[in-house]
């Protein structure tokens, strides 16, 4: 029994775990803050939320170039996850400075919202730390849930009940079919850690035409494929990105989206080597619906925050290519891409933040017009963050997108990136007519009501230095995606 608890506790290394304690800690103690707070007293609440995410951010840091393993390797912090880390970081850190007064003018000024937050990040860093699939489901299921709340936080509101309600039951409903995968490869390979099931079935290559392996990966890639937005397992992004608080909605299109990339990509690698050639088949396929999709149903919505939820969709698609690809430029640009994306599509959504009036029904096209005259500099800046989705140089978007389609182009799938490049090319249309409302036509609203909050100003400045650097400047960025890939 000695010897047993000794090699327990030597498997253990917290360190491997260390920043979603950090996170955990600190979003435990705000809990027990808050209820000593005075009601509607949420702005230390953000405060010490961001300096835990700074705390985090060193432990992060910290772990690159230097690996650590722990609870019998089922969790890593490797240069894989950490880059991700950062990933997560940066967008919990964008949304909290983007939410204070946003919440007061929406008149939910509840701590219990950050704390959220940071559970979410955490459950995050879990799925793209998890080297074993309980480790994996775990953070899932701590990331989904907060969620779910944080979809429906305005409880007074209708779009928002809908909003958490539709996540919670579609949400609920792939987890199901990916714990069922879980539980059938299990059953054929006696194991749950990812490496151990890619030397069994390498091994046993009779089990690769199993049904029973087939229904399994067919089963965890449905759970994947819906918690990243991906077409036909899309229905729920529109409505749930529109009802959500819109702060929520920036974070649920970077941060959960990145870690559902991650743990995909760990998955599929780790365990499913041997099938390559038929994963990355069927994934060509859903990347070209994906993309069409997302890129088609967007020309016609008028609601910017839907029409932004389905850019995400297709913007998934673009990510998915690189998987395809399944070589070294494609893997890191897609790590490139979700850092992208988050400066990208959490910068516009914050132009949305300031731009919306309580209840955000003006967030249309016919709203829009005129801001780029009445607002030049958020004009300018919403102008930028739109480039940069679109994929024009110098912006992150471009460089992204080059990343991802030329790792394509490496890997004989040609034709792939030519359907990708001519969706970028439909993306034009529905960003370009956002620009066309606020540019060339006549706005009844002076926006006198707007209020520009510092907090949310230092958001998208942040969006906008992560925009050009990355666009100018993304061989630094690239280098390290390259030395995070497996």
């Amino acid at each position: 029994m000695e010897n047993l608890v000794q090699i327990a506790l030597e498997n253990v290394n917290m360190w491997a775990i260390m920043p979603s304690i950090i996170l955990v800690c600190f979003g435990m103690g705000l809990l027990l803050i808050n209820a000593f707070l005075p009601r509607g007293a949420t702005r230390p609440a953000m405060w010490i939320s961001l300096i835990g995410l700074a705390a985090t951010a060193f432990a992060v840091f910290s772990a690159w170039g230097n690996p650590q393993y722990g609870f019998s390797d089922a969790v890593a912090l490797d240069n894989f996850a950490t880059f991700f880390n950062v990933t997560f970081l940066i967008a919990a850190a964008m949304t909290i400075l983007m939410s204070d007064d946003y919440l007061r003018r929406e008149g939910y000024p509840i701590g219990e919202y950050y704390p959220l937050i940071l559970f979410t990040t955490a459950g995050a860093m879990w799925m793209a730390s998890g080297t074993d699939m309980m480790t994996i489901f775990l953070g899932l299921e701590v990331m989904s849930i907060c969620l779910y709340v944080l979809a429906g936080f305005f409880r007074g509101q209708v779009r928002s009940n809908e909003a958490g309600l539709k996540y919670f039951l579609l949400g609920a409903f792939s987890t199901g079919f990916l714990l069922y995968g879980m539980a059938l490869i299990y059953g054929v390979t006696g194991s749950t850690r990812l490496s151990e099931i890619g030397v069994y079935l390498n091994a046993h290559s009779s089990l690769l035409n199993n049904p029973m392996t087939l229904a399994g990966i067919m089963l965890l890639s449905i759970g994947f494929l819906f918690k990243i937005g991906a077409a036909p397992f899309h229905m729920w992004t529109p409505d749930v990105y529109e009802g959500a608080p819109t702060p929520i909605t920036a974070f649920m299109s970077a941060g959960p989206k990145a870690a559902a990339f991650a743990a995909f990509l760990r998955i599929m690698e780790y365990c499913f080597f041997s099938l390559k050639p038929e994963w990355t088949a069927v994934l060509w396929g859903l990347a070209v619906l994906t993309m069409v999709i997302g890129n088609v149903i967007a020309i016609s919505q008028t609601n910017i925050k839907r029409m932004l939820a389905y850019s995400s969709i297709a913007h998934a698609g673009y990510a998915l290519v690189g998987m395809v690809a399944a070589n070294e430029i494609g893997y890191s640009g897609v790590l490139f891409y979700m850092l992208a994306y988050t400066f990208m599509n959490i910068g516009a959504f914050a132009i949305l933040v300031l731009a919306g009036k309580k209840g955000e029904d003006n967030l249309t096209l016919e709203g829009f017009a005129g801001f780029g005259y009445k607002r030049p500099l958020l004009g300018v800046a919403f102008t930028i963050c739109l480039f940069s989705l679109m994929g024009i140089p110098p912006t992150a978007g471009f460089a992204g997108k080059f990343y991802i389609f030329a790792g394509a182009v490496k890997a004989g799938y040609i034709w792939l990136a030519i359907i990708g490049v001519l969706n970028s090319a439909v993306s034009l249309y529905y960003y370009l007519r956002i620009m066309v409302y606020m540019y060339f036509r006549d706005g009844e609203e002076d926006y006198a009501w707007m209020k520009v909050s510092a907090s949310v100003v230092v958001s998208i400045v942040v969006a906008l230095i992560g925009i050009f650097y990355l666009g100018i400047v993304p061989g630094a960025v690239m280098d390290m995606a390259r030395l995070a890939i497996f």
